[in-house]
């Protein structure tokens, strides 16, 4: 769900129209969100809750800083994988100035600086060698994802700076700790999702992906819409 409303546009009831199935597992995929959504209620967002009310916003914003600083790290090998050597040397100006300069990460020095991130991860890079994205999956715990960016999802969780680490508390402190600051964030505008929850992320989350691997561009798939479905589980 970290990806929901990265690029959703306005939030309301109104959901795109697919032109083809791509949710072919829709009842299995309906549970697992339904579990997914009271896995978060009781279990993650109390965390999330107390995570913001102990925690000063400056921070927070210095943890965001630092896990986006390490998200360079896989910009930098996706970007060479994708033979976009300009947007890897982009990256790891980026990195080096933000891991100096910005004490860890934890200040963005870099984009003070001028210096913007190239985003990317490997299921970008798979779309760009040419794999296609596959069925829609609702993840256990770890929500929304499909066949190709679930894959470039576990890749990337093992590229990582924290995979690296010999420390076994260290490393899946780190994981949670990122976990909770990427679900602060959206404690606020989870709240203003309305009618079918469950096809509202799923093509959010589509949507999303279709620009994020054409760099930007909007697809067609995506330009008409349908609000008569309502589904009323809280999330």
């Amino acid at each position: 769900l970290l990806v929901l409303f990265l690029s959703a546009g306005p939030l309301h009831a109104q959901v795109p129209a697919q032109t083809k199935n791509i949710d072919p597992f829709e009842p299995v995929n309906r549970t697992m969100f339904a579990l997914n959504a009271k896995l978060y209620k009781y279990g993650l967002r109390p965390v999330v809750e107390t995570y913001q009310f102990i925690v000063p916003d400056f921070a927070q914003r210095g943890v965001n800083n630092f896990f986006d600083n390490l998200v360079d790290v896989n910009a930098i090998i996706n970007s060479i994988l994708q033979g976009r050597i300009d947007k890897a040397a982009l990256n790891s100006g980026r990195f080096f100035v933000n891991t100096t300069l910005g004490i860890a990460g934890f200040v963005d020095v870099a984009s003070a600086m001028g210096i913007d991130r190239y985003q990317t991860d490997f299921g970008h890079t798979l779309a760009l060698w040419g794999v296609e994205p596959g069925p829609y999956v609702m993840a256990p715990f770890f929500g929304p994802h499909t066949l190709r960016s679930g894959t470039g999802t576990i890749v990337d969780i093992y590229a990582s700076p924290p995979s690296y680490l010999d420390n076994v508390r260290w490393r899946n402190s780190l994981y949670a700790l990122s976990l909770v600051n990427g679900r602060s964030g959206l404690l606020q505008a989870e709240q203003l999702l309305s009618g079918d929850r469950y096809l509202f992320v799923r093509d959010a989350y589509l949507q999303q992906r279709e620009v994020f691997v054409n760099d930007g561009k909007v697809q067609d798939d995506f330009s008409n819409f349908d609000d008569e479905d309502d589904w009323d589980e809280e999330l």
